[in-house]
């Protein structure tokens, strides 16, 4: 249990609403920083703006998935003020304050370091990651049938990686009676793809490979489809690109040459947000619980 913790949840999507359920059944006290257009009333969580918030008296924070843009905004569905997050708001916090977010970028790997806190990312853990892809991989697979005028089974598809989210992919397409193939670059991924029973090939390789794609869908968090690779496919090939902003495309070229490219980051918020949200908050309520007994332990 969470009694006597104080928790600021600032921002989100609807995925955080299972967050804050999950949170308050902890028993854990809430502050709601971005969600004053939300009806919907939790017991113990109280909506708060953001320059109300006495962050001294703050035990952990949860930011979104996305944690902030590049400037420090933070997402906000539910409200329509802005949310930027700080350098003087974290080092506000007592010391023993953990944050947490989905992902990071330059701009809070910087002021997290110059504050001298601690920022969990919750998809660097291997299990929030492979339970994230299945929402991923459905979205995956509605966003091919959507975009398409042929069925996936039958259909010549490229995965470009094959990570956690690459390889759930991989293995749902060709389940579905797509003809997959995988592209990667270390030998034991290569190997791994052929126990799979799909076609490996090496990304160094990738211009070569696209001659003959009906759907690309790309995992890799660089700008890989490049424009050479971009020339080399048929315009009717659908690239769905499920990497983290900005995504792993050039998608100037690829609409200069008609190719429809569809960038996807956040797919399971979208496509199954109560699952997705349960998935964060499973994770959260551990870590949370778990550093909460570790902290009072400390002080016994």
């Amino acid at each position: 249990m969470l009694t006597g913790m104080q928790i600021a949840v600032i921002g989100g999507d609807a995925r955080q609403l299972e967050v804050v359920r999950k949170l308050t059944e902890l028993d854990a006290k809430l502050l709601l920083v971005g969600f004053e257009q939300l009806d919907h009333a939790f017991t113990g969580a109280v909506k708060e703006k953001m320059e109300d918030i006495n962050f001294k008296e703050i035990d952990s924070v949860i930011l979104p998935v996305r944690g902030t843009d590049p400037d420090g905004k933070v997402e906000t569905i539910f409200s329509s003020e802005e949310v930027v997050l700080t350098e003087e708001m974290i080092k506000d916090t007592p010391a023993h304050c953990i944050f947490y977010a989905g992902i990071s970028n330059n701009y809070l790997n910087e002021i997290f370091q110059n504050a001298d806190r601690k920022l969990v990312l919750l998809f660097e853990r291997d299990d929030v990651a492979i339970y994230n892809s299945i929402p991923t991989v459905e979205g995956a697979i509605m966003m091919a049938i959507q975009h398409t005028d042929f069925t996936i089974h039958g259909s010549n598809v490229a995965v470009l990686g094959l990570g956690r989210v690459g390889m759930s992919v991989a293995r749902s397409f060709h389940a579905l009676g797509a003809k997959v193939k995988v592209g990667a670059r270390k030998s034991e991924d290569i190997a791994r793809i052929s126990e799979m029973a799909l076609t490996p090939f090496q990304l160094k390789n990738l211009a070569a490979e696209m001659k003959n794609v009906d759907i690309c869908i790309n995992t890799i968090p660089f700008q890989i489809i490049t424009a050479n690779v971009l020339a080399n496919m048929p315009v009717h090939t659908l690239i769905i690109d499920l990497a983290s902003k900005p995504g792993g495309t050039d998608f100037r070229y690829a609409e200069k040459r008609g190719i429809k490219a569809l960038l996807a980051p956040s797919l399971p918020g979208i496509v199954a947000p109560k699952t997705a949200g349960q998935i964060l908050a499973n994770a959260l309520g551990v870590l949370i619980q778990d550093e909460f007994r570790e902290r009072k332990g400390n002080k016994i």
